[in-house]
């Protein structure tokens, strides 16, 4: 399971939607160490004048690799990460998560990061498994 929902947060969405604030506390909740490197490389992102702040350390375990997986593989999970840090998020390697700025997108360094060259340049032998 992807997230950890209170019967109260589940009984509002049986009613209609919910708020992208109550979602992004979910997720936030639920998956402490996607959270925490999301959160790291958006900080990063803000705190410099580039346009790109990366993550690529790796998880301490599978079971923190399993949460960036789950949030970074959920369309509404990344989605609204994405809203909450104001950033255009990439991924790479099970652990591998970059933030761009939006204005970035259409940049030649987001478009090396998300194209297949740049995944197989960023392979190694101890990430295979992953």
């Amino acid at each position: 399971m992807s997230l950890t929902v209170s019967d109260d947060l589940l009984a509002a969405a049986e009613r209609g939607d919910v708020s992208d604030a109550e979602f992004v506390a979910c997720v936030r909740d639920s998956l402490p160490y996607a959270w925490q490197v999301i959160s790291g490389v958006a900080a990063d992102l803000d705190a410099n004048a580039a346009d790109f702040a990366d993550n690529e350390v790796p998880p301490p375990s599978e079971t923190e690799r399993g949460q960036l997986l789950r949030a970074l593989a959920s369309d509404a999970i990344r989605g609204g990460l994405e809203r909450h840090f104001g950033v255009k998020l990439a991924f790479q390697n099970c652990h591998r998560v970059a933030a761009f700025r939006p204005s970035a997108v259409d940049s030649e360094r987001y478009r090396r990061f998300i194209s297949p060259r740049g995944q197989l340049l960023n392979q190694s032998p101890e990430l295979r498994d992953c």
